[in-house]
């Protein structure tokens, strides 16, 4: 494999928008043509008594308290018509590949184990991130492997009233992989570049951007929790020009699912990979030492810090720029020596 590419998010060289790209609405699938899929039929309800109050087909009972044949009729009749869209080609993707329907209903059902049970993530201020619009959410990067980025994606999406989703960017290396290309970008990953990010923006997406990138990724053990360079303030200047807030995140517990005490600097040039992590059990226990640590998380959001009050050259003031990078970063860090300091233990 060739050395991969890591794309800063503040280079503004053009990486070919994403307005150059073929516009995809409707996936074809292998739907043959003159085809046309037929309506799915609902099947019709049965009404479940519940403390003795009928329940009725315009009325549905709460999560969790439907039983008898007529939950497990419509569980296996919302199956039935997910699988016959998947097979026609009768599904919706966005113009980077983002596919709705299949990340709510199979790819977070996979995470969500890791999430819930794994590493029992907490979740703080998830009032801190606005109800509608775009908004950019900033994160510290660690854990080896980018699983933080993952279950921060699980945490707004399974925790936020308005069952928002986050929309991450990500280095070159991922969509230089096979598979790992495919399901980014049906969870809505899309390149770590500003033309990307900007029109995510304007869309009133939620953005979620890590600007330590393999930095923090990769850093030693040694180095857990402390904060590396944010770069030159690209994701500030993309907020800025988009007007939208900048919401600070820190997450605890990710640090010490692989603690890397080395890094094989020749295996990882052979492989075009950025490092390639050393750690108690890997590679020295082959497969069983990829398993993480189950570690218990904390993700916090932060207050939001407003954009929309500057005027428009503000986005080209480096001065400007420095100090609310400078901002954001130092939220960060204060706010992850503040979760430390609560936390008892590193599995509990």
């Amino acid at each position: 494999m060739a050395d991969a590419k890591v794309i800063p998010f503040d280079d503004d060289r053009n990486r070919g928008s994403a307005a150059q790209r073929p516009q995809r609405r409707r996936n074809p699938g292998n739907r043959r043509p003159g085809t046309e899929s037929a309506p799915v039929q609902p099947l019709p309800t049965r009404a479940v008594p519940q403390d003795d109050v009928p329940v009725t087909s315009d009325e549905q009972p709460p999560a969790g308290s439907e039983g008898g044949d007529g939950g497990l009729e419509r569980r296996i009749a919302g199956g039935l018509a997910f699988l016959r869209r998947r097979l026609t080609g009768d599904y919706e993707v966005d113009d980077f590949g983002y596919d709705e329907e299949l990340t709510d209903q199979v790819l977070m059902s996979l995470l969500r184990p890791l999430y819930d049970k794994y590493f029992r993530v907490e979740v703080k201020g998830i009032e801190n991130i606005p109800s509608e619009g775009g908004a950019l959410i900033v994160a510290n990067h660690s854990g080896t492997l980018p699983m933080d980025g993952l279950m921060m994606q699980v945490a707004v999406h399974d925790n936020h009233p308005a069952g928002r989703h986050l929309r991450l960017l990500a280095a070159d290396l991922v969509f230089m992989l096979p598979v790992v290309n495919e399901l980014a970008r049906k969870l809505g990953h899309t390149l770590a570049c500003a033309e990307d990010a900007a029109r995510l923006l304007e869309q009133g997406e939620l953005v979620g951007v890590m600007p330590e990138g393999f930095k923090g990724l990769g850093k030693p053990f040694a180095d857990r929790y402390k904060l590396q360079r944010f770069g030159r303030g690209g994701f500030v200047s993309t907020a800025l020009r988009a007007g939208t807030p900048i919401v600070p995140c820190s997450i605890v517990g990710a640090e010490e699912i692989y603690p890397m005490i080395g890094n094989a600097k020749t295996v990882a040039r052979l492989l075009g990979f950025p490092y390639f992590p050393l750690t108690p059990t890997f590679p020295w226990l082959g497969p069983l030492g990829a398993i993480p640590l189950p570690t218990k998380w904390t993700i916090q959001f932060g207050e939001p810090i407003a954009t929309d009050g500057y005027p428009p050259e503000a986005a080209e003031d480096p001065m400007l720029m420095f100090n609310l990078t400078d901002q954001v970063r130092e939220q960060i860090q204060h706010t992850l020596y503040k979760l430390l300091v609560q936390r008892r233990s590193v599995f509990f």
